[in-house]
């Protein structure tokens, strides 16, 4: 392994050469006429192009995701980027489909989701910031429904909404706690009807989930249209398609309903769309970028968010679902740092230097941690997909302790590559690529966690108990009587997107390691019917971050000499 000093994230980026974005194009398959430029190196391919590439054969469909992550991530952001790029030191084709970073994490600790070192999305300036304007589409879509809700009340408000049961909230895409909760229509009597409302992050919004889940213009016009914003005082579900809202929302929609073209360091196709959190959301990138991606390689390379209890769960049992499409071999990604924060000795905060006991050889420590790997790696053969363990290396690392989590594998019967693509690139993760080609070879027996048809109850709990281990699972009295209030209104044969914390696989971010028998707390479940799932929340959970005492949008600035974006990562 490599030990030479590798430059920051932007200096790599910068100095990167890319090929026009119509090369990149080309060798997918897709003509200048398939895309729609946004300067010489992003470019929208318009929908046509799923139709016009379906005869072609699918694709490999390989997921990566991960251990539960430390604050910091363990890297499949890089790793998807990596492997995409190692597939082609191997003599094969690759794709990678990855989700568009919000710029609450953007400018806030966690930074960007274009990878890292060697193996990055570029450019990445625009990549992490406005891109193509997708997520203010989003924003505006949202708060042209929130806008025409408010003015429905006040107009005289025909369809009876209770103004104490509206459950639609406006969005910004940045992390701003002081407007979780607000007070609006404060003022005169012409400046509308108070009431108490609030603000979530973009990249939570159920627009943004439908972005991720659509399959087409019009299926996302219908699920526009099927969104609950609340209720009337008669408990009635009221949706976007009463107020007569969805169609001007799809109208803000028909361009960032395109997935976008981007490429890596070495030039591998990259597809960027949709940004929906894994905590909150569903945390995967658009079935449309799938749809076309599947067509276009030997091997379609896409990440799922947070841990595999989070993300590749509703990979599986949402993503698919709804796509059709099924994987063939699934990246756990694991690192030495993340395994020694899972015996539950140490703390880890952003922004701070780890401890420094963590920072010393103790391969003990890594097989202790490693009760989540196994667990992780459970998950996915639960659903009947091969994994391969990625050892995400970190000049840290003792080679002691990579040898405890090759021997963690093997005891489990599961491949296990370490990757270096951070610092080497795609030359760096030869040996993954050539274990996920293994993989994906093996016949798989891919299966759904739960039936549709089956209970709100009896889903959450399948989830509680067989993926994250809880013992048994608890509810609120206001979860309850929304429980019974969806599946009256026919909603509750919907998959269940669970949000919970990304930081252990209870509802507790304390609880390390594979903590079992616990009791999982569900205090609220929402509907997002026009995605097409019901949205439980365990425990504490935020849905407009705030930002942190020493936020990254500090350390950014333009060089007014070279119009350079500067201390961007």
């Amino acid at each position: 392994m490599t030990t030479k000093p590798v430059p920051s994230d932007i200096d790599i980026a910068q100095a990167a050469t890319l090929q026009p974005i119509e090369a990149i194009a080309e060798k997918m398959g897709l003509s200048r006429s398939d895309i729609e430029l946004y300067g010489e190196s992003m470019a929208k391919i318009k929908l046509e192009s799923v139709e016009k590439l379906s005869a072609r054969p699918n694709a490999k469909y390989v997921v990566v995701t991960a251990i539960t992550p430390t604050p910091l991530g363990e890297g499949k952001s890089t790793t998807t980027v990596g492997l995409g790029q190692g597939m082609h030191h191997i003599g094969k084709t690759a794709t990678i489909a990855i989700r568009q970073p919000s710029q609450g994490p953007t400018f806030g600790i966690k930074g960007g989701a274009a990878g890292g070192g060697y193996s990055q999305v570029v450019p990445m300036e625009q990549f992490n910031l406005h891109m193509t304007g997708d997520i203010h589409a989003v924003t505006a879509a949202n708060n042209l429904l929130a806008a025409m809700i408010d003015n429905h009340i006040y107009q005289g408000n025909e369809l009876d909404i209770d103004p104490y049961a509206i459950t639609w909230r406006r969005v910004l895409d940045v992390s701003d706690r002081d407007l979780r909760n607000i007070i609006s229509g404060l003022g005169n009597k012409g400046d509308g009807r108070p009431r108490q409302a609030g603000f979530d992050i973009s990249v939570a919004s159920e627009v943004m989930a439908i972005l991720a889940l659509t399959t087409s213009l019009a299926d996302m016009r219908k699920r526009f249209g099927r969104i609950v914003i609340g209720q009337s005082s008669k408990r009635a579900p009221v949706t976007a398609e009463d107020l007569k809202a969805a169609g001007a929302m799809t109208v803000l929609m028909k361009e960032a309903i395109k997935p976008n073209l981007f490429q890596t360091l070495e030039n591998t196709p990259a597809l960027v769309h949709a940004g929906p959190f894994a905590n909150i959301a569903h945390g995967n990138s658009s079935i449309l970028a799938d749809q076309i991606g599947i067509k276009t390689a030997d091997y379609l390379i896409t990440e799922a968010g947070f841990g595999a209890d989070i993300g590749a769960e509703k990979f599986f049992n949402i993503k698919c679902r709804y796509s059709g499409l099924r994987p063939d071999a699934a990246v756990v990604v694991a690192t030495v740092r993340a395994l020694k924060l899972h015996t539950g000795q140490y703390r880890v905060v952003p922004g701070k230097p780890l401890p420094e006991e963590m920072l010393k050889e103790n391969p003990d420590d890594v097989r202790e941690g490693a009760s989540n790997l196994r667990k992780q790696v459970e998950n996915m053969r639960r659903h009947g997909v091969s994994p391969v363990i990625c050892v995400n290396h970190f000049a840290s690392d003792f080679q002691s302790e990579v040898d405890a989590i090759f021997a963690v594998a093997q005891e489990m019967g599961v491949r296990c590559a370490l990757a270096n693509h951070w610092a080497e690139g795609g030359a760096g993760a030869t040996d993954l690529a050539k274990a996920v080609v293994e993989a994906a070879e093996e016949p798989t027996d891919f299966q759904f966690l739960y039936e549709l048809e089956q209970p709100i109850k009896d889903k959450i709990e399948i989830l509680a108990k067989e993926i994250y281990g809880a013992g048994e699972v608890v509810y609120e009295s206001k979860a309850n009587t929304q429980i019974r209030q969806y599946e009256k209104a026919g909603f509750g044969n919907l998959p269940i997107c669970m949000a919970k914390t990304h930081l252990s696989l209870s509802a507790d971010p304390s609880l390390k390691g594979a903590p079992t028998g616990f009791t999982f707390p569900i205090r609220e479940v929402r509907a997002s019917v026009g995605a097409g799932f019901i949205y439980p929340l365990a425990g504490e959970m935020r849905t407009m971050p705030g930002l942190p005492s020493s936020p990254a949008a500090e350390r950014v600035d333009i060089d007014l000499e070279t119009g350079r974006v500067v201390g961007l990562f």
